[in-house]
């Protein structure tokens, strides 16, 4: 956390760069917890993301400042990011975006979802079976009693595991599976992004009637 100290003023160009979507280099001094800002510059263009996919953006942005330990250090999340912004950027689905960065998210912070094998038998997932995930185990043929599960297809789990495949039924079940694994490390506060997706969409929609 920092403070931009004289950003708003019209003299100062630095506070141009201070935008969602833009990476920088930040210098900065830290005497409290609250740091300064010192100087900032570019490093890239911007990614000019509108519309749900910003919603997008700032439901990452929501994740990491929910989920990371403070002055813990992730470089492969950065890269996972950096990898999710040009994807928004290029269009691509924003459900397979953010599916993928989710599952990356919990990999990168030792809560790594198992994708690849059916945890009782070892044997590998198929395409063409169904499961249930069971939370803090992982897929398993017979459904559990008395834990918590969500059935799953192996077309799924095998679409997560390889980032190869997407459609419509992959898109709905993944986010079924991801929200409940994510709800572990999030808590009961609300992500804020989602009710501004939702108002975003519900706004849109009746500007077109």
């Amino acid at each position: 956390s920092l403070v931009a100290r004289g950003v708003k003023r019209r003299s100062n160009n630095q506070g141009l760069l201070l935008q969602p979507g833009r990476k920088l280099n930040i210098s900065w001094s830290m005497r409290t917890e609250m740091g300064t800002m010192i100087c900032v510059e570019t490093n890239g263009p911007a990614y000019n993301l509108r519309g749900t996919r910003l919603i997008s953006c700032f439901y990452m942005n929501e994740l990491l400042v929910r989920m990371l330990h403070k002055d813990e250090t992730h470089p492969e999340l950065f890269d996972t990011y950096e990898r999710s912004m040009v994807q928004l950027q290029k269009e691509e689905s924003e459900d397979r975006v953010l599916r993928y960065f989710e599952k990356n998210l919990l990999k990168s912070l030792g809560y790594g979802l198992v994708l690849d094998h059916e945890m009782d038998t070892g044997d590998e997932i198929t395409s063409d079976k169904e499961y249930f995930y069971q939370i803090d185990y992982g897929p398993v043929r017979q459904q559990p009693r008395n834990v918590r599960n969500l059935p799953v297809s192996g077309k799924t789990l095998v679409a997560l595991h390889t980032e190869l495949v997407w459609d419509e039924h992959i898109s709905r079940e993944a986010k079924e599976l991801l929200r409940m694994i994510l709800a572990l490390h999030t808590g009961d506060k609300p992500i804020a992004s989602r009710d501004l997706y939702k108002a975003y969409i519900k706004n849109t929609s009746l500007s077109n009637l």
